[in-house]
């Protein structure tokens, strides 16, 4: 160091070249950053375009994207909903057009973004469908439009309902594979395909009572929209699951049937009265319309609120390369996020979005400590959407107001255990292990042994402990007994019209109703639209840049190029939460003591 300071040259002139490098930095990205927004200047009149495809995720964040590219991945649930929220007051929007195919969705998030369909419609705007091969999903979201066309030459399959679950014991068996499982209690079945060959009758008794209350409502309310009995519908599911486009207009099931390339032409024709020009701009699409807003919605004065999103399965500290890959939230992730919240001054409440079927049992508890921490600070609402069970559930117990939607799926308060043993596999393959210890238990959490009568008791009892500390938890923040807390317990899973009657959440209502509870709490007059903040975006690339976070930008660029490089298998739906806690029980080597929920539910 002390010979580049007596080399003869100034330190002046390496500052001077430094801020050089800086402000021309700066100039180009604010010249590509106008250039940008110039572009997305929108027509003075359009019709919405909005595509809805594949997994629909509840958020997904445009700042861990590569800057000045398009994303690729579909929209999230979160941006549907703001987007919708704002066509519905904005006046250059003619009408919306949804472009639905291969739909996967919960249910709860499927009748979310109904209600935001049905609010544009009562604002005056006609909203159309159009739907490729549809199925029950792409069906049901598209019954709360104007008009329903089907591609020409495409069939509907409306099928109805399945749930399925694969059991490994037998198979696993053949192989030498064993688990050995602690379940508190009878009805978290998560357990039950490691260590039964068919489902357990607590099991089928409540996957039932879901599939009971979603095919119900599937029923009500298409039957509703389209002018029919449900009898009618039902018939049709049972008798005619398959058919041609054709078939579904004289059913009165859609509207009409065009080409998919002459979609666009003929709307345009049709809401115009002449034909499009051959560069015509009178349809915009959703991405394009999101990014030229600065925020989700519009808003004025200084006043926030604050969403804070729990997405995914929960994940402990240490599980950063399953956080990375955005198929898991961890706690430093909520942390973070929170700390921004309480230290902006402006931020008057908090709205914590769950969409997670739980996860690690003491990732979940240190959540619920830190969202509680923060509520004694700032007001705190919950907002539960397609899923808020088990962990997830556990970190709800934070709101001074839980809302959940009639089919959002919650409850799951329960705790599960699998140790798994590999013996026979090592004696089929002729794998030998010697062991030398100094403890009694030193190898009892072993791959290649199942836990004696003693190590299984102690097994048991630490999930136990996981349970009734999760079932105390419950009690006191839904004013329960014990007791009272146990017999909705015991991982009994719940929709949300069925928590809301026994009181597991308050209201019933979506991320709206919710964003309003925070608002009156906050003391924020009911006429005001304060602005909406979310922090569960990462820094952005400018940001890192700027701070000098030369690491972060190592790990964002090389976390992009895995999840492009693994897109094909993420994109299609993700992973699924044994699949985040198998890979992290692989990375880490250790047993997980986990509440999560025993089974995922989508409409197809």
């Amino acid at each position: 160091m002390s010979r580049l300071w007596n080399s003869g040259k100034r330190p002046g002139c390496l500052v001077r070249g430094c801020l050089a490098v800086i402000v021309f930095s700066l100039l180009a990205l604010a010249a590509v950053f106008f250039l940008q927004r110039s572009r997305s200047a929108l027509p003075e009149r359009f019709v919405l375009h909005i595509p809805l495809t594949g997994t629909v995720r509840e958020h997904s964040s445009r700042s861990g994207a590569l800057p000045f590219l398009v994303p690729m991945e579909p929209l999230s649930q979160q941006e549907l909903l703001f987007m919708l929220r704002r066509a519905s007051g904005d006046s250059r929007v003619e009408a919306v057009l949804l472009s639905i195919d291969g739909l996967r969705a919960a249910p709860a998030k499927i009748g979310e973004l109904r209600a935001s369909i049905e609010a544009v419609r009562k604002g005056g705007k006609r909203v159309i469908a159009f739907l490729r091969s549809p199925e029950d999903s792409d069906y049901l979201l598209a019954s709360a439009c104007d008009s329903i066309i089907v591609a020409k030459g495409s069939f509907m399959l409306l099928d109805g309902l399945r749930a399925e679950t694969l059991y490994y014991k037998t198979a696993l068996a053949k192989i030498g594979v064993s688990f050995q499982a602690a379940q508190w209690k009878e009805y978290k079945s998560g357990v039950e395909p490691y260590v039964r060959s068919s489902p357990s009758p607590q099991s089928r008794e409540r996957l039932g009572e879901l599939l009971d209350d979603v095919y119900g409502e599937y029923l009500g309310y298409v039957s509703r929209r389209r002018a029919m009995a449900p009898e009618t519908l039902e018939r049709i599911v049972n008798t005619r699951p398959l058919m041609t486009a054709e078939e579904a207009i004289r059913l009165k099931l859609v509207d009409g049937t065009v080409p998919a390339w002459q979609l666009e032409p003929s709307l345009e024709k049709t809401m115009t009265g002449r034909l499009p020009e051959e560069e015509s701009d009178f349809f915009v699409d959703g991405r394009r319309y999101s990014a030229s807003f600065d925020s989700p919605l519009e808003h004025e004065g200084r006043e926030k609120l604050a969403l804070v999103t729990i997405s995914g399965p929960i994940v402990p500290t240490g599980s950063e390369g399953v956080e990375d890959m955005g198929e898991g939230v961890g706690e430093g992730q909520i942390r973070r996020a929170l700390d921004r919240a309480l230290a902006d001054k402006n931020i008057r409440a908090i709205v914590v979005r769950i969409d997670s079927p739980g996860g690690d049992a003491m990732a979940s508890a240190s959540m619920l400590e830190m969202l509680d921490s923060a509520a004694v600070k700032k007001p705190l609402v919950v907002s539960m959407s397609g899923v808020a069970a088990s962990g997830g559930y556990m970190a709800a117990l934070a709101g001074k107001t839980i809302y959940a939607s009639p089919l959002t799926i919650t409850g799951s308060i329960g705790v599960y255990a699998l140790k798994p043993e590999i013996s026979g596999l090592a004696e089929k393959t002729g794998l030998g292990r010697s062991v030398v210890t100094r403890g009694r238990y030193a190898d009892a959490n072993s791959l290649f042994k199942p836990l004696d009568r003693e190590e299984y008791r102690m097994f048991v009892e630490a999930s136990g402990e996981i349970y009734r500390d999760f079932v105390a938890k419950v009690a006191a923040s839904r004013t329960l007994s014990f007791a009272g807390a146990d017999s909705l317990a015991g991982g009994r899973v719940w929709t949300g019209k069925r928590a809301l009657a026994v009181g597991l959440v308050d209201r019933s209502g979506g991320l709206f109703d919710a964003l309003r509870e925070a608002q009156r709490l906050a003391g924020i007059d009911s006429t005001r639209h304060p602005e909406i903040v979310s922090l569960s975006e990462e820094q952005g690339w400018i940001a890192l840049l700027l701070n000098g976070d030369g690491a972060r930008l190592m790990q964002r660029a090389e976390r992009m190029v895995v999840k492009h490089l693994a897109g094909s298998a993420l994109s299609s739906g993700g992973m699924s939460a044994f699949d985040v806690f198998g890979l992290e029980a692989v990375r880490s080597g250790r047993m997980m003591m986990l509440t999560l929920m025993p089974f995922d539910v989508d409409i197809r």
